[in-house]
This record gives structure tokens, C-alpha cells and sequence, in this order.
């Protein structure tokens, strides 16, 4: 069977097979149809998108073949990705379809599918929709516009979602007080454009906002957190006291202080978990990130008696560990950060919402909150292999691997595992040195090499 769901729902080339017409087409009538038959109704779904010009076409697609089930497809039009998994828990609708590839650039769509509890579709659905895009016994019509017509809300009910969602995040934080506090937005011209600057300067903030002119092709083009230089500038022009950047969905953020310094999502955790645990409400005394985050990070936590559990990369896994556990956040250095109490979904302006009040309360700076927190020296350095051994059998690697965690000690970190989707080895370390752990990386990667190479 071809994989066509990622870890973060189907995404590639808007146009190009699977994000083709027909194939989104048949997206939407296999999901109506599983639904149909679980729920002996026909389902509801709502759908938003981001800025990408390609949006509108692909939420027409979807919706013409969930029709052809009877499925309602309502519109929100432009919103964020966790915007739309709010709609879907709060309104009871079937499933939430976001038609974005957040960070990627405006040729690239996707889609992603969340259930009313915020969770991403399971993969047994997937595999029954993979199924049904390969199969010969899904034709769908040509002529889909009545069809369309018919199933998508007015856009009256599009400003209903968006001003419902906002009214969310204001009442969650209704407290919040940000009189004579001035703060530069980056809306990385996507679907935060039309909402973030309107949120803010409700609490009373001084906004200064860029990136927010969305064209259809300029979403995450050389501003968004993927791009944060401009906001550090903008930050020390304008004499800001805070900054922050979403990506194209808004469903991750990343921040600058007063001093134009960059706090990433490791910093954010370090913030948020000192914030938790003087209010009691951080469970376990302990938070989840991944093997990517910062060991700085892990001592930081360490010092105030607060652990670190690590889970694989993705959001998946750290939102796994987060329900297992009951732990109250838990995140990447990305700025995807989730609050499971409140969300299932990292969200971009709710992080940031927490963040200020975390702030305002503490009567810090952003740059005085990061304190305690030194980001360690890392590297990374990928290795083309012709086979993925367990590394512990080749006696080579494992005996050099060794060597080098004792060469480390109890304030670096070794981290050996191969890519998920390429024949690479990665060879990441932290520590103190940085001339250190180049050459402890360099000597592993040459063993790598001259064992799988």
C-alpha cells in the first residue's frame, strides 16, 4: 500500500498528485463515506485554509466529493489550523479539515484532519482513504459546481467562526492587561494576518504588525518564524517591548525580547514551567519536549528540581506523552507548544497569550524571564548510509558512541539516530565547547561512515 499520510496529514505540490483536484475530491468522499457508515448519518465537517492561493480551490475539491456522500462542508474560511479544531470541538462537527502547509512555501498545500477532541485522524482512517485514492471505484464527477454551491456556508458564517474563536481566546484570558506595552507582530502574511493584530490590541497592546498583506504567494516568503531577523530589527527600531512571529497556520510561535534577542520554544518552556510551578499547577513538577530540545534546557529545568522527559520528534509524540502522563506542557523548540488542559493542538496566539500573562504576572521583562536558561553549543552532521543497522551492532559505532558520552559527561548530550525519510545517520551533540564537540562529532561521523557508508 502506498503512505500517502505523514506525520502532519498529506502535504506536497498544490496540483501534483495527491493534492490534485480529483484526488482531494476523492479525499473528501472517502472521509464523508467512513463517517457515514460509523455514524449511520450524514456527516458534518468544517474546513479553513490558510493564505495560499491554492486554498480555495483545494476546499472546493474536498468539499464536492464529501457531497457526493451528502456530507455538509461549512467554511471559515481563512483561519488558523488550532482556529479550526476549536470549531470542531465547540460546535460538535464531525471532523475539522485545515487546508494548509504551514511553514512551507506557497506552492506546497496540504491537508490535515482532526476529530472534536483536537486529535489528528487515526490511522486506520487514513489507510481506508489511502485505499480509496488508489482504487478504480471512486470516480468523481467532473461537473461538481451545484454541488458546491449547495454545501459550502455563506460568507457570513465565515466571519461567525473567526469572531467565535477570537471571543475564545479573549474570554480564556480575560485578565490580561497589556496597557503600555508595545509589541511587534510577524504574521508571516498567512492565516494570523486577519486575527492576530485584532486579538492583541483588544488586551490593550500597542501593536506594531508586518508581514500582514497575504498576496497568495508571499505566506512565510523571508518573514514568519522561520524568518525571524526582520522581527529582531523591527523590535529594536520601533523600541518594542516584546515580538513574536507565527508560521503560515499559526499553530506554532516564536518570540524576540526587548533587546531584539531571539527566544525560541525551549526558552518558552523554561518560562512557562518556572511560571507553573510558582502557581502549583504544573503536574509532576516535570514537562515534555523532544530529543531535539536543548540539554541548556534540561539543566536549566534541573536546577529548580524540574524534569525533563524527552519524547521522538513531532508533535505526536510529545502530545502522546502529555496524555499519558497528565503533565500540564509540553513542546518543541520549533514553538509548537501544547496545553492539553486548554487544547490538543499547539496554537500560536494562545502560547502567546500565556506567555504575556506569564509576564504581566511575574512583572518581568521577556529578556529577565529567559534568565537561568543558557542554550548550549550544538552541531549536527548527517551521514549518507547504504543501510540502517541498529547502531549498537556495529561494534565500530557503538565502542566510539560510548567514548564520546563519557567524553561529554553530565553537561553534553549525544544524539545518534537516522533520518526518517533519507538513507542519513545524524550525529547531533551538545556541550560547553564548541571546538569540543565538533571534534568528537567529526570522529563519530567517520566511523559512521567507514562502517555503513
Amino acid at each position: 500500500m502506498n503512505k500517502l499520510f505523514g506525520t502532519d496529514g498529506i502535504r506536497g505540490e498544490a496540483g501534483v498528485f495527491p493534492l490534485d483536484k480529483h484526488t482531494i475530491s476523492v479525499i473528501g468522499q472517502s472521509l464523508a463515506k467512513q463517517f457515514r457508515r460509523k455514524l449511520g448519518r450524514d456527516a458534518r465537517f468544517v474546513i479553513g485554509r490558510d493564505t495560499r492561493e491554492s486554498g480555495m480551490w483545494i476546499e472546493n475539491a474536498f468539499c464536492a466529493g464529501a457531497a457526493i456522500e451528502n456530507a455538509e462542508c461549512s467554511s471559515a474560511g481563512v483561519i488558523t489550523t488550532p482556529g479550526v479544531a476549536f470549531l470542531t470541538k465547540i460546535l460538535d462537527f464531525d471532523a475539522g479539515i485545515v487546508i494548509s502547509a504551514s511553514h512551507n512555501p506557497f506552492e506546497d498545500n496540504g491537508i490535515k484532519i482532526f476529530s472534536p477532541t483536537g486529535r489528528k485522524l487515526d490511522a486506520e482512517a487514513e489507510r481506508r482513504i489511502e485505499e480509496d485514492i488508489f482504487s478504480d471505484d471512486h470516480k468523481v464527477s467532473a461537473d461538481n459546481s451545484k454541488i458546491i454551491a449547495n454545501k459550502i456556508i455563506a460568507n457570513d458564517e465565515e466571519v461567525h467562526f473567526q469572531e467565535l474563536y477570537l471571543n475564545y481566546l479573549i474570554e480564556e484570558f480575560k485578565t490580561l492587561q497589556l496597557e503600555k506595552f508595545k509589541m511587534v507582530i510577524d504574521c508571516a502574511n498567512g492565516a494570523a494576518s486577519g486575527l492576530a493584530p485584532r486579538l492583541f490590541e483588544t488586551f490593550g497592546a500597542e501593536t506594531v504588525v508586518i508581514n500582514n498583506h497575504p498576496d497568495g504567494r508571499n505566506i512565510n516568503k523571508n518573514c514568519g518564524s522561520l524568518h525571524i531577523e526582520s522581527l529582531q530589527r523591527k523590535v529594536v527600531e520601533e523600541k518594542a517591548d516584546f515580538g513574536v512571529a507565527f508560521d503560515g497556520d499559526a499553530d506554532r510561535s516564536l518570540f524576540v525580547d526587548e533587546n531584539g534577542a531571539f527566544v525560541d520554544g525551549d526558552a518558552v518552556l523554561w518560562i512557562m514551567a518556572q511560571h507553573f510551578h510558582s502557581t502549583y499547577d504544573l503536574v509532576d513538577n516535570a514537562i515534555v519536549a523532544t530529543v531535539m530540545s536543548n540539554i541548556g534546557l534540561e539543566l536549566a529545568l534541573n536546577s529548580k528540581n524540574i524534569k525533563l522527559l524527552r519524547t521522538p520528534v513531532g508533535d505526536k509524540f510529545v502530545l502522546r506523552e502529555l496524555l499519558d502522563t497528565g503533565i500540564t506542557i509540553g513542546g518543541e523548540q520549533s514553538g509548537h507548544i501544547i496545553f492539553p488542559k486548554k487544547s490538543l493542538v499547539g496554537d500560536g496566539m494562545f502560547t502567546t497569550l500565556y506567555l504575556l500573562e506569564a509576564l504581566r504576572s511575574n512583572k518581568k521583562s521577556l529578556s529577565a524571564m529567559t534568565e537561568g536558561f543558557t542554550r548550549f553549543p550544538q552541531i549536527l552532521i548527517n551521514v549518507k548510509v547504504r543501510e540502517k543497522l541498529p547502531f549498537e551492532s556495529v561494534p565500530e559505532i557503538s565502542d566510539t558512541a560510548r567514548q564520546v558520552e563519557k567524553a561529554l559527561g553530565e553537561r553534553g548530550r549525544l544524539l545518534l539516530r537516522y533520518s526518517g525519510t533519507e538513507n542519513l545517520a545524524r550525529v547531533m551533540i551538545e556541550g560547553e565547547s564548541q571546538s569540543e564537540i565538533e571534534e568528537l562529532a567529526n570522529r563519530l561521523a567517520m566511523k559512521v561512515e567507514s562502517s555503513l557508508g
